[in-house]
């Protein structure tokens, strides 16, 4: 099972060659002011800005389509509703129902902060290795017991994948073909769900047993730091420089 979060990280574009630490304190900080925007006519600037970061980095268009499309989904779910319980001017009529000018907009700036924003992470990620933005995490002053997690986690994300696939196909292979939702189906899924965490569990004991043999938990003095190059720092000054302009404008135009 892929996920194929850094499976372009080998392209070539000026954001794959950014220094990590400089592009994860600059995109960071323009997602951080993205998420601060609260006035729709800052939306076409953030979208287009956002265009621009991911046309520079190369990634195709598939990528950024199929890691957006189930939390598209998920958001949509929350979100659709908005425009028929939430404000007080009438923009139209649907029937019996009203549609409110004020969730529209609502709809419109949560969808907007939502592709801007997760397109940034996936320009972040997507343009590196996952070990080498953990570095850079690292050189940052993130914990090191939280990088070993979030590089394991990564990492053993792709072995629970790969056997609940195993034990789906078992499934299929035994004549279980869910059509509908009744009690002996949602029996097996909890059984199913319960085996893999047992598994999982029991998994992370051998590996972390496994881990201190080999001498884990010892501390060993590395330095992690280079120089930041002439040309890294100056496109970080001019990201962080972005991102201070549209917090500065939202507390403009709210003023």
């Amino acid at each position: 099972m892929k996920f194929g979060l850094d499976d372009y990280a080998h392209l070539d574009s000026p954001l794959h060659r950014w220094e990590p630490r400089c592009k994860l304190i600059g995109l960071m900080g323009l997602i951080f002011a993205f998420a601060f925007v609260e006035n729709w006519q800052l939306i076409p600037a953030m979208l287009g800005v956002t265009a621009g970061i991911y046309a520079l980095s190369k990634l195709p268009v598939t990528y950024w389509m199929g890691r957006l499309r189930y939390p598209g989904f998920f958001l949509m779910g929350l979100v659709v509703l908005l425009p028929f319980v939430s404000g007080e001017t009438i923009w139209f009529k649907l029937g019996i129902l009203s549609v409110y000018t004020e969730g529209s907009l609502a709809v419109v700036l949560i969808g907007s902060r939502f592709l801007a924003i997760m397109t940034l992470a996936l320009v972040l990620f997507g343009t590196a290795e996952f070990l080498t933005m953990l570095k850079a995490m690292r050189s940052l002053g993130l914990s090191p017991i939280l990088a070993d997690m979030m590089l394991l986690f990564y990492r053993y994300l792709f072995e629970v994948g790969d056997r609940l696939k195993t034990m789906q196909t078992a499934m299929r292979l035994r004549g279980f073909r869910p059509s509908t939702i009744n009690r002996r189906t949602l029996s097996i899924f909890a059984s199913l769900a319960g085996t893999l965490l047992v598994q999982s569990y029991e998994q992370s004991e051998r590996i972390y047993q496994a881990m201190r043999l080999r001498g884990y938990g010892e501390a060993v003095a590395t330095n992690t730091r280079s120089p930041v190059r002439k040309a890294d720092a100056i496109a970080l000054l001019f990201i962080i420089t972005l991102a201070a302009s549209f917090i500065g404008a939202e507390l403009l135009l709210v003023a």
